[in-house]
Formats: structure tokens, sequence, C-alpha cells
């Protein structure tokens, strides 16, 4: 048997965490043949660390072979210590009348400090994603202040976006999912993300060529796919755990799968339009388990470029509303 891998989650009981660490758990995340060691952090507030233990409990009830242990912290420093991969799912949720730059600043603290504890404390293989939002902007501060990890070691999730655009392709074109190929986010994880389906193919055909409708492609294909997480709010009454847990298992396996081509919110070097070092979401490619590179030269029509000014211009001013986080 493999030597086990230590895996950090944050948020570790709330509703995506709770989606999310079973399957971990169970070897859907890492593989069957993989051991691995939970540390689980949460707030130091005693009901979410108890609704923490009781999550530990359930994961003792599955009795999964693969879970060697759990550690249950609210300390970063113990949480991230010695881990091979840091999910970092905890972010503070936007309240009622909360400005989106109060958010970025709320959160940005966070990420600062859990920046820090995985500098000091994570092993010198770890990979991060960031799921808490902002994602984009929590994940560059976050890396800004991780100076012993290469900041590609730092993703940010936009795979959720990624398969919400395929589901909806999908049923426009009255197919399976697992017929629809290449479509790639662009950008934020936000309304202003783009999700560029001229480039993408059902049954090897181009997506424009089979749908047909254009003005459905350009209007409410992507407003469906980046509003998408306020309609689950707007019908559930609780935002998106279970589709968001799934797409973290999708964005590591994939980051862990070499030749595999998908969306992930990297730190930009300025391809397709973006500000160097804003995380963006691009298409890259898996080179080897945990590092990738970007999938550059994509043709992108007018419309495409002025999606993508859109979202720049987006993670741009969240630059600019956390500029002193940035060190």
């Amino acid at each position: 048997m493999k030597s086990p891998i230590r895996v950090a989650v944050t948020g570790a009981a709330g509703q995506i965490g709770y989606s999310l660490l079973f399957r971990i758990a169970s070897g859907q995340m890492f593989g069957d043949d993989q051991p691995v060691i939970l540390q689980l952090i949460e707030i130091p507030v005693d009901k979410a660390m108890k609704a923490l233990e009781g999550v530990a409990m359930e994961l003792d009830d599955c009795a999964f072979p693969l879970l060697q242990s759990m550690v249950l912290t609210s300390d970063p420093a113990v949480g991230f210590k010695d881990v091979n991969w840091a999910l970092l799912v905890g972010s503070k949720p936007r309240g009622p009348g909360m400005e989106r730059a109060e958010l970025l600043k709320d959160n940005g603290k966070i990420f600062v400090g859990q920046g820090q504890a995985i500098d000091r404390n994570a092993a010198e293989d770890c990979r991060v994603v960031v799921v808490g939002n902002p994602a984009n902007t929590n994940c560059m501060i976050g890396a800004n202040q991780c100076k012993r990890l290469d900041p590609t070691r730092w993703t940010a999730m936009v795979r959720l976006d990624q398969n919400r655009a395929a589901a909806q392709l999908a049923k426009k074109a009255s197919v399976q999912v697992k017929e629809v190929d290449n479509i790639f986010i662009f950008g934020n994880h936000s309304p202003t993300m783009f999700p560029a389906f001229a480039h993408a193919t059902i049954n090897n055909r181009p997506v424009p060529e089979v749908i047909g409708h254009h003005d459905w492609l350009k209007g409410e294909f992507c407003e469906t796919v980046g509003k998408r997480g306020a309609a689950i709010i707007a019908a559930r009454g609780l935002s998106s755990a279970a589709s968001a847990a799934n797409a973290l298992v999708d964005h590591v396996q994939d980051l862990r799968t070499p030749g595999k081509i998908h969306s992930v919110a990297v730190r930009s070097d300025g391809a397709y339009g973006f500000d160097e070092n804003v995380w963006a979401g691009l298409p890259v490619k898996t080179a080897a388990p945990g590092d990738y590179e970007v999938v550059t030269g994509m043709d992108m029509d007018d419309f495409a470029q002025q999606k993508i000014a859109t979202t720049n211009a987006e993670l741009v001013g969240e630059r600019d509303t956390v500029k002193e986080m940035l060190t």
C-alpha cells in the first residue's frame, strides 16, 4: 500500500465540506489505492467544532479502508502541518447589504493568515486549491503570502462553471453531457466569467454549428452559467454544495492526470489579454501530476475578446481593492 498523503480541508463542517469529505475518504479524489490522513480545520467557535466532531463520527462509521486518521482543529498551524494538498473551502459568506469590497477585504484577511500558515507548515510538495469565494482573488492573496511555494502551486476553482456550461449545452442539444468537449472557462468565478462556446464541440462538431442559435449562446447561455449559483440559492435557499464538492473532485483528479485539458484559475502571465498576476480561469493541460501549462493560441473573436475584457476588468478591480494585502 502507498504511503498516506495528508489533505487539509478548511470549513470542513460546512455544506461543501460535508459533501466533499466522504468522497476524499472513499478514494474518489486521489484514487482507490491512495491512503489519506484528513486534517480538518474549522473556525474556533464551539458550535462549528462540535459539528466537526459529528462529521468525524460519520467518517469513522463509514469504515473507509483508505482513511488512516483524522486531525480536528481550529489552529491553522496544526491543520496545515505537513499537508500535501490544502483544499481551502471555507470563507465568509456575503451578508445582507454587504458590498463586494467589504467581502473581499474580510475574506482577504482570512486568506492572508492561511497563506502564511501554509508557508510555514505545509509539505514541500503541497498543492493548494481555493474554493471559498471570491475564489480568484482569495487565491491571489494566499499565494502572495506563501513565499516558499511557487505561485503555480496555487489554483482556484472554476470547474463548477465548466461543468455547468457543459450541462447547459448538452440540454440544449438534447445529448448526453459526455458528448460535450472542450468547453473552457475564462476569467473570474463570478457572473462575468466567459464560457468559450466557440471552441467547444458536441460529438466532434463545433457547438455553434450544432446549436445554431447564436443569440442563445451569446445571451441566455452565458447568463445562465454565470448566474447559476444565484438561481440555486433562490430555488433551495442555500448555496451550491454537492455540485461544488463534485467540481473540486474533478479539479483535483484532472490536475493529477497527465494530458488532461480543463479549466483552472491560475496566475496570469498575460495570455488572452488578462493582466499579469491576476488569477484568471484559463484552459490548462496537466503536464505531470500537480503541474500544468496554460493552453495558448486559441483564437478569440470580437465577442469573446469583449467578454474577456469585462471579466479581466473585474479581476483587476478586485486586485486594487485588496492591494494592501499583496506583498
